[in-house]
């Protein structure tokens, strides 16, 4: 863990093994106790693709299996 502090602008800097590590664009996400930084990918579409590469199910799959829940939800 590593302690950082704000300059008078405002300004985080973060340590070099962290940007090397996650890059340099984050999601500032706040939290009740706190805020989180999220790494936003250079290619967020390659990241998801990468993400889910090893899911056995397909999007078309995926589609019909939710269609068939919302249709019995629904009551048919």
């Amino acid at each position: 863990m590593s302690e950082v502090t704000l300059d008078d602008r405002g300004r985080l800097t973060l340590p070099k093994e962290l940007r090397e590590r996650y890059g340099d664009r984050y999601y500032v996400v706040e939290l009740h106790d706190g805020v989180k930084l999220v790494p936003i990918a250079d290619d967020p579409l390659g990241a998801l693709r990468d993400e889910f590469a090893d899911g056995e199910t397909s999007a078309t799959e995926l589609r019909a299996e939710a269609r068939e829940e919302a249709l019995d939800e629904a009551g048919r």
